[in-house]
């Protein structure tokens, strides 16, 4: 569909944006769980050590793909390929197996590995979102798979799809990666134009456009909407800068150009009161400290860590401290108020340096369940005093999966560039 003329109201968008949380109790129903920040629901129950094994619920065939799944109300939300598409398919939370497929858009191929889909999809209110490599962003019913509606990012918003091709940066170059956020009743995505719609707001329901603001070209990370000095904004690390847009209406608060070759910037922001921590392969970690100042916004950098430059996987927070992946493949633990490493752990990860990955979720608030691209399980106390290993299991092959906790259970992807399963295990108490 074509999208609607712009909606402006800014009194409907700071209710819109008053709240956030798109979860249910125990679910993990979009990227990097229900707030994003990689921490686990919070009637989830601590984990304090890990068994020899893990027993499987069930394990079903997967196609090619680099997506994560999400768990909402009883049901699990996958996208793999199948037959030159990007497939979105719901399975039974109880079993794995396929309640519906839907096709999201044709699939997109270059050197970084197979034609499928890399964005994770998004639950909220009954309504899943995914959006393609090209920039299809498309709403069905979380029931039965049934199309809501769709926007395209290049059609209706004037963004540059290139491929891989000259120097073309970020999303341009390898696909719309950053998954959508909703919250309360609005979807923010990255659309990626330089033509005053960076970031859109679409109406959950229709599809019908809040606001853009921006002019940016998307990197890989996803948005995240969070209280900045007592104003409601929409964080987005785009290729060429770290850039806060006000909630309500989409106006451009600040902007810290952070240019890197190729714009390979994939980690999700993290908002510490007013510090924002974010990071490349190339600019190490940065505390940002964002305030008004003078009518305007002003951006500071408290600090940087070169140490602790996140490549490709996304860190959590965790009583003041962020535990990472480092630059040396080494898990490395940050204080944000100084930016200091308090301590780093090698020996956890066997791939190369610039192909390491690994998955982070919160568990309890207490420890940290980190799923390495080995398929090694490893769980590590969340103190900065120093680490300490709870218990480690190897649970799957090959993958760059961030995986899903809910109801005890963990959900992930096994397979890396050629086809896997989706697995679901029971977490040992």
């Amino acid at each position: 569909m074509r999208v609607p003329v712009v909606i402006r109201s800014i009194v409907l968008g700071s209710l819109l944006f008053s709240a956030g949380g798109i979860s249910w109790a125990g679910d993990w129903p979009q990227w990097r769980g229900p707030e994003r920040t990689g921490h686990a629901a919070a009637d989830e129950r601590p984990l304090t050590a890990l068994p020899e094994a893990l027993r499987t619920v069930w394990k079903v065939p997967a196609a090619e793909g680099y997506a994560s799944p999400v768990v909402s109300e009883g049901r699990v939300f996958v996208l793999e390929a199948a037959e030159g598409k990007e497939v979105l398919r719901a399975l039974d939370a109880k079993d794995g197996h396929e309640l519906w497929k839907a096709v999201v858009d044709e699939t997109f191929k270059d050197s970084q590995g197979p034609a499928a889909p890399r964005c994770t999809a998004v639950v909220a209110d009954g309504r899943v979102y995914a959006q393609s490599c090209r920039g299809e962003l498309k709403c069905f019913a979380a029931t039965d798979g049934k199309p809501v509606w769709s926007v395209n990012y290049t059609r209706d918003f004037g963004a540059v799809f290139i491929g891989e091709k000259g120097n073309a940066p970020g999303a341009t170059r390898h696909g719309n990666n950053g998954a959508p956020w909703v919250t309360g009743g609005v979807v923010v995505a990255s659309a990626g134009s330089t033509n005053g719609a960076a970031v859109v707001a679409l109406d959950a329901a229709t599809g019908s456009v809040k606001w853009k603001g921006g002019s940016e070209v998307a990197a890989y990370a996803a948005p995240v909407v969070s209280t900045i000095a007592g104003t409601r904004q929409v964080v987005n690390f785009m290729a060429d800068a770290v850039v806060g847009l006000d909630a309500a209406d989409g106006k451009v608060l600040w902007r810290h150009p952070m240019k890197t070759a190729f714009a390979r910037h994939v980690m999700t922001p993290i908002v510490a009161g007013n510090r924002v921590v974010i990071g490349s392969h190339q600019t190490g970690l940065l505390g940002l400290d964002v305030a008004p100042h003078g009518g305007a916004w002003q951006v500071t950098v408290a600090w940087t860590n070169k140490e602790a430059a996140p490549n490709f996987s996304c860190p959590v927070l965790v009583d003041g401290h962020v535990y990472a992946l480092g630059a040396d493949r080494d898990v490395v633990c940050v204080e944000v108020a100084t930016g200091a490493t308090r301590w780093k752990k090698a020996g956890w990860m066997s791939s190369a340096a610039d192909k390491a990955h690994a998955g982070f979720v919160v568990v309890g608030g207490k420890s940290v369940l980190m799923l390495t691209d080995a398929g090694e399980l490893i769980l590590f106390a969340a103190d900065p005093a120093g680490c300490r290993e709870l218990g480690r299991v190897q649970v799957c092959g090959a993958n760059w999966c961030n995986p899903a906790v809910a109801g005890g259970r963990l959900y992930l992807r096994d397979g890396l560039k050629s086809g896997g399963s989706w697995w679901c295990v029971e977490l040992g108490r």
